[in-house]
């Protein structure tokens, strides 16, 4: 009866096989088309960053390197100065990065395990900022930024979004997690908040805080509206401007522009690949229910 049952169990898996075999091979195949659509477009703006402008737009397109790199990158710097430009944004980057990162953090901390009153209704007017678009706060932080006689500073373009609602609402979620009793027992021991925050909370919190970075780091990075708005001297910009005022009405150096967007996609991808790994999983710890 024994061996029977294990030549039913053979047979069925030895049918089976071949169905999970083809399955597999048009998943890889799948993953790797996918693969090939998401890597093309950079892979077209790094081939983009050696050619000319003329190369770039012959028909068909070069899909090798070509030889005008170092060209294009010395018309970058002649026009933009584009070398102090990149120090502007790897600056304010990282400032705002550090900055809101604390503040997000413990304003998550704060709705995630202490009780005050208005607490909920507090962060339900903060949940608000999600969908209220940006462009409507644009004229009163102009007008907040001018009468502080802040225009062309670095803390014009850090201080408006410290507090920034996904951030802070991704902490809340994550700390969420966090038992009660835990940090009952660290208070029992003598242990004060802010060392209590930051021996217990926060060691528990690497995943959240690496996702966080990754979107803070890139929020700023990326940001092109509020730097053109506040940012007056061309020696303050950031490359999302420096790169948008490249285009001429008559001429435009398209050349250049592709080799500006390919070195301000270099910066990204190093944090991204440095906290890669913590990334999906703070992600997932966000999207965890209290």
């Amino acid at each position: 009866m024994t061996s029977t049952g294990s030549t039913t169990a053979a047979r069925r898996r030895a049918k089976g096989t071949p169905g999970r075999l083809r399955n597999s091979i048009a998943l890889t195949w799948g993953l790797a088309i996918a693969l090939a659509a998401v890597l093309l477009p950079f892979y077209w703006l790094v081939i983009a960053a050696t050619h000319t402008s003329t190369e770039i737009f012959d028909s068909p397109p070069p899909l090798t390197p070509g030889g005008n790199l170092f060209s294009n990158l010395g018309n970058l710097q002649t026009t933009v100065q584009f070398g102090r430009v990149v120090l502007n944004s790897l600056l304010i980057a990282v400032i705002y990065t550090l900055c809101a990162g604390t503040v997000c953090t413990l304003a998550g901390y704060a709705f995630a395990k202490y009780r005050f009153k208005g607490r909920d209704a507090i962060f339900g007017l903060l949940m608000l900022g999600l969908v209220v678009p940006s462009q409507v706060t644009l004229v009163p932080l102009f007008k907040l930024m001018a009468d502080l006689e802040w225009l062309n500073t670095y803390q014009a373009v850090i201080l408006p979004n410290l507090a920034l609602p996904f951030g802070i609402f991704l902490m809340r979620q994550s700390m969420g997690t966090i038992p009660d009793e835990l940090l009952d027992s660290g208070r029992m021991d003598g242990c004060g908040e802010l060392r209590l925050f930051l021996r217990v909370v926060l060691p528990p919190m690497r995943p959240a805080l690496a996702a966080l970075a990754i979107f803070l780091f890139l929020f700023q990075w990326n940001d092109f509206v509020w730097p053109l708005i506040v940012l007056r001297d061309s020696a303050s910009l950031t490359i999302p401007v420096a790169l948008a005022s490249l285009k001429g009405v008559v001429d435009t150096d398209y050349g250049a522009i592709m080799t500006g967007t390919a070195v301000a996609a270099i910066p990204m991808a190093i944090v991204f690949l440095v906290l890669q790994r913590h990334f999906v999983s703070g992600l997932l710890a966000g999207a965890v229910k209290e």
